[in-house]
């Protein structure tokens, strides 16, 4: 029997029916009392060990051969980390206009997490860019968003984002950093074992942030926070995504232009510099934000799905641009396709 796989025509990421169905599994059953008390826990280990997994599996050596191309990562790492948040500042000026105040600081959450890892290997490779530079600009984005994430949410969020406080700090150490250099350290023995179980590891993967997702919505509506969102409003905050998206698709490809770099470089870096990754932002706000995080996350989500469907369509046109020669860019040719690995990350 053939593999079943999800139909190329249909828009909408899988994982994103997942994650839609746990959060409407938070707002029917949401997790209460001493269910609640359990959810955390397991939401808090699994947190720990989806880092510890992290860790492992990022090559040290193929992170180093990248600095060769510092140019290029220090452009995406700039969008990611600078260009980003300087947009998401700017957003505050749409608050009450478009977004609410607790909508305003989910949406500038999400231009502060890192960049994705896979869903940027796989359109660089469908357009047929510089996919090892992809690889490594993901790996360091993620690699600096673990330090650069929190610490950016403590300066521009502070005590206004939700249940963020100075603690924040030190559980992000605990819970993410420590586990993360644990994984590191620990590579030379387990790497070989993460490689062949890379599957059965993934599934681990997106499990862990479909209970992260669960617990932080059932603590939202127990809460009471989701009456806090009309559909006005979340119209307003998909309209303020789309041009949040679009800016930076630009961005990434005119600058990278402008800075001299070759075409198959700047797809590296506009597939790298626009996106942001759903796996690594959902545990950190949970960590940041606590009860909060039901609201905290809701931009990211959407924001994650568009992304995903604006650059498959962007993917596939620069694949047939006359200059992009006719065979696939070097390292392509066991990287995934748009339907096998873009909803990572």
């Amino acid at each position: 029997m053939k593999r079943l796989r999800w139909p190329s025509w249909m828009p909408v990421d899988p994982y994103i029916l997942l994650l839609l169905a746990t959060v409407g599994l938070a707002a029917l059953l949401p997790a209460r009392g001493t269910s609640a008390d359990v959810a955390n826990g397991a939401s808090t280990a699994a947190i720990a060990f989806l880092f510890f997994l992290y860790g492992a599996r990022l090559s040290t050596r193929e992170a180093l051969d990248g600095l060769k191309h510092w140019r290029l990562h220090v452009t995406v790492l700039a969008c990611t980390f600078v260009v980003f948040p300087l947009l998401g500042l700017a957003s505050r000026g749409l608050v009450p206009v478009l977004l609410t105040d607790p909508l305003y600081q989910g949406l500038l959450f999400c231009t502060l997490v890192p960049s994705t890892v896979q869903s940027s290997i796989a359109f660089t490779s469908i357009a047929r860019g510089n996919v090892p530079a992809a690889i490594c600009a993901g790996s360091f984005s993620s690699l600096v968003g673990i330090v650069a994430t929190p610490l950016l949410a403590a300066a521009l969020l502070g005590g206004s984002g939700g249940g963020f406080s100075a603690d924040s700090l030190v559980r992000i150490v605990a819970q993410l950093l420590v586990p993360f250099v644990a994984g590191q350290l620990l590579r030379r023995w387990i790497g070989g074992f993460v490689t062949r179980h890379k599957k059965a590891l993934g599934l681990v993967d997106r499990g862990s942030i479909l209970l992260v997702v669960y617990t932080a919505f059932s603590a939202g509506m127990v809460r009471g926070v989701w009456h806090q969102v009309s559909p006005v409003r979340l119209a307003g905050l998909l309209a303020v995504e789309a041009v949040l998206l679009a800016v930076m698709l630009a961005l990434t490809w005119y600058g990278a232009k402008a800075l001299r770099f070759g075409r198959a470089d700047r797809i590296a870096i506009q597939f790298a510099g626009s996106k942001k990754s759903l796996a690594a932002g959902l545990p950190m706000a949970s960590v940041l934000f606590g009860a909060h995080a039901s609201l905290a996350v809701l931009p990211l989500m959407l924001f994650h799905q568009m992304q995903l469907m604006v650059c498959a369509v962007i993917a596939k046109r620069r694949s047939h641009d006359p200059e992009a020669g006719d065979g696939p860019a070097p390292g392509t040719a066991d990287r995934p396709t748009a339907g096998t690995g873009a909803s990572r990350g």
